[in-house]
């Protein structure tokens, strides 16, 4: 049986006592990833600049357990606005530029924590 292993992201730490991700055999688990700064722990007030701390943590989460990008096989984004899908295409399109090899996504429409426009959780296979 496989063991879990929790995966420690700097800057994006939960509230509650919840790991941001785990690893079990060949794969990878998030929990809600919110796009704090990396160094500060901060929301930015740029939307833009928190869905890319967003992609940022992926690249990290993913590298640190031995993978890539094109681990990832699924994402759910979840915006306080439709209109912030929009912004996450932008990275999403920067992060998987061949439209034939990318991971499927569902984004929907959610209250989020005060402060947050944007949180994704992932599911990557190594």
């Amino acid at each position: 049986m496989a063991k879990r292993e929790v995966l420690h992201v700097k800057g994006s730490n939960h509230q509650n006592p919840i790991p941001t991700a785990v690893e079990i055999g060949n794969m990878v688990y998030t929990s809600a990833i919110i796009g704090s700064d990396p160094e500060t722990g901060e929301i930015p007030e740029s939307v833009f600049e928190e869905v890319a701390n967003l992609f940022h943590y992926l690249r990290e989460i993913v590298e640190l357990a031995g993978g890539t990008t094109d681990d990832i096989a699924h994402l759910s984004v979840s915006v306080t606005d439709r209109e912030y899908k929009k912004v996450v295409n932008v990275e999403w399109l920067e992060m998987f530029l061949n439209e034939n090899d990318r991971p499927a996504r569902h984004t929907s429409v959610k209250n989020l924590r005060e402060g947050l426009r944007v949180q994704i959780e992932m599911i990557a296979v190594l």
